[in-house]
């Protein structure tokens, strides 16, 4: 984590992601990698198994928040998911996410390239919103933390309809800490289990996964 690629800073930037996605675009048309799955496969099946379990509708309105290569959505098309759309601000994962789509000949997916934060009025009506890195990149950016965190927030209840559920999935955030900042206007649901580590006597968890209900 020497590297000037992994300082946190730049890992907030739209600059960072620009630049990770027109790589993977390029990989992507070179040899058909569709690229990396943040924080692993295990993250997504974990929020794959419990849509599953929830017996969330095929025909619920579904937003991806950072899609970044659509892997996601390509997962719950295959499961009969019909009202999918997934949003990101790199141009590049968003053609990269198309591209993707494509060659799975999945066609009644919606892609937009579309900054969260700066989306007013634009997304509204979803059932389940599903973060797995975004909120936690937007935490990074080394200006305007605060006013960035504040901004998702509010986005997201404009996104969710009333009763809405919402999956984050952080490496950055403890339950308790995601608890404190999505106390208003969010319910705490469950939190999904992810393997745990020991280190001193001391018990945690690289990767936290929870599940909020959006309320009135």
């Amino acid at each position: 984590m020497e590297s000037e690629d992994f300082k946190p800073s730049k890992l907030g930037t739209k600059e960072y992601w620009d630049d990770a996605y027109e790589r993977e675009l390029q990989t992507f048309k070179d040899i058909g990698d569709v690229g990396e799955i943040w924080f692993g496969e295990e993250s997504m099946t974990r929020v794959l198994r419990w849509i599953d379990r929830e017996n969330i509708p095929e025909n619920a309105a579904i937003l991806d928040i950072g899609t970044g290569n659509g892997i996601l959505l390509v997962e719950l098309a295959k499961q009969g998911f019909t009202n999918l759309t997934g949003i990101d601000y790199s141009t590049a994962s968003v053609e990269l996410a198309k591209r993707v789509l494509q060659t799975q000949d999945i066609n009644n997916v919606t892609i937009k390239e579309v900054d969260f934060l700066s989306c007013s009025g634009e997304l509204s009506g979803f059932d389940l919103c599903i973060d797995k890195g975004t909120f936690d990149a937007i935490s990074l950016n080394p200006q305007d933390t605060e006013e960035g965190k504040a901004g998702y927030i509010q986005a997201l209840r404009e996104a969710l309809k009333n009763q809405g559920l919402f999956s984050i999935t952080s490496c950055n955030w403890t339950k308790e800490q995601l608890l404190q900042m999505f106390s208003e206007g969010f319910e705490f649901v469950q939190e999904l289990p992810t393997p745990s580590y020991q280190f001193g006597g001391r018990t945690g968890n690289n990767v936290t996964a929870v599940i909020f209900k959006r309320l009135h």
